[in-house]
């Protein structure tokens, strides 16, 4: 089956949605005027129940089926990144500053497709939540709304959602029965020595040097303490010290990011950096700390679920079109908070070719969108069909 013939109506209607939500970019959990967008679409469409406000600026709308059964989350994230916009598009930002870089326009934009067809045809069993979400990029939107109770609050029993991917082929459905998306960590190490005059380095305890070797030494632990056939980044991205060239600094400054699939693996990462920083320490004689911050943890999908939405893809695609074993990326989503607290599956949806995202020339394509909403709506009717149907 292809896309739903009803959504494909809606298709100027998601043009027009998406374009006004991208001229009006919002960051983190502030996603006020994109939320009030959003609720006002959702009473248009006639949802049996609309809440505001979780995750300060989250909504929920639930759409009721024939009869009983299980309620279906769909996720899509709303907010933007903190990028000028540099596309030229009649309908950019007006927001300086602030960018829909992301695709999170379209992602919305494709839910509330799903939305209006869902509440029109209430062709399924059960209900269906429609989660909107802010803070993806920054701020965990995600974990908020999960600690706030959406899953238990709203019985989800299980959840999905799509992220737009450009660079790959328009239309086509990627996804995996396991981790698709990386943990995202973040650390500092901080080295405080001597400092004293350039020209007189032995009356010192050089930050400068200790760094660059404790720089090295990181870069050991994905190719010395993890098989190289898996997937671990440690990158190091900002090293700070320094004022001028005759002064030896008294600290130094090191901060990267980590990226792992798997907590044996995180752990390990954990230790040696320890180990590193502390031994690296003891023999410049100088103070070395370390701070690790665990961010987003990986996404990983359910393999009953992830082959389920895989079939479902090849209806609207077509098999040819769906690769049901995509390569995990070392990106991360916060979409992993939701996975955790309930089985479902993350999909990328290829939009073609473009910049990239998180690039001030990036634009989501518009074409995408009737898939992408078309894909939620069969989700939906194939998992709670009604009896007969």
């Amino acid at each position: 089956m292809p896309v739903v013939n009803r959504i494909a109506d809606y298709s100027a209607d998601m043009t027009a949605w998406r374009r006004h939500l991208h001229t009006i970019p919002e960051l983190g959990l502030e996603c006020h005027l994109t939320a009030a967008f959003v609720a006002e679409r959702l009473r248009e469409f006639g949802v049996d129940e609309l809440h505001e406000g979780i995750a300060r600026t989250g909504v929920v709308a639930i759409i009721n089926g024939q009869g009983n059964g299980p309620t279906m989350g769909l996720r899509a994230d709303m907010d933007a990144l903190p990028i000028s916009e540099e596309t030229g598009v009649e309908y950019a930002s007006t927001h300086p500053g602030k960018m829909h870089a992301c695709g999170h326009d379209g992602h919305t934009a494709m839910l509330l497709g799903a939305a209006k067809y869902l509440a029109e045809t209430r062709n399924f069993k059960g209900r269906v939540a429609l989660i909107f979400q802010p803070a993806e990029e920054d701020g965990g939107g995600g974990e908020v709304m999960v600690r706030e109770g959406v899953m238990d609050r709203f019985d989800i029993s299980e959840v999905y959602a799509i992220h737009n991917a450009p660079g790959k082929a328009l239309g086509h459905f990627f996804t995996n029965p396991g981790p698709i998306m990386a943990a995202a960590d973040t650390f500092h190490i901080r080295v405080t020595g001597k400092g004293g005059h350039a020209a007189r380095p032995h009356d010192c305890v050089d930050p400068v040097v200790a760094s660059c070797a404790i720089v090295q030494a990181l870069q050991s632990i994905s190719s010395r303490n993890h098989d190289t056939a898996g997937s671990l980044v440690v990158s190091v991205t900002q090293i700070h010290t320094g004022t001028t060239d005759n002064v030896i600094p008294e600290t130094a400054y090191i901060n990267g990011t980590v990226r792992t699939f798997d907590k044996e693996v995180q752990a390990m990462v954990v230790r040696r950096m320890e180990e590193i920083v502390s031994g690296h320490a003891a023999s410049f004689g100088l103070r070395a700390e370390l701070e690790f911050e665990y961010g987003y943890p990986p996404t990983v999908n359910d393999a009953a679920k992830a082959g389920f939405a895989a079939e479902v893809a090849s209806e609207i695609a077509g098999a040819a079109q769906v690769d049901a074993a995509f390569e995990p990326v070392m990106g991360a989503e916060d979409f992993s908070y939701m996975l955790e607290a309930r089985p479902g599956a993350y999909l990328m949806l290829g939009q073609g070719d473009g910049a990239g995202v998180h690039h001030p020339l990036y634009n989501f394509n518009d074409d995408i969108a009737p898939m992408g909403a078309s894909f939620f709506a069969r989700l939906v009717e194939r998992a709670q069909p009604v009896d007969g149907a």
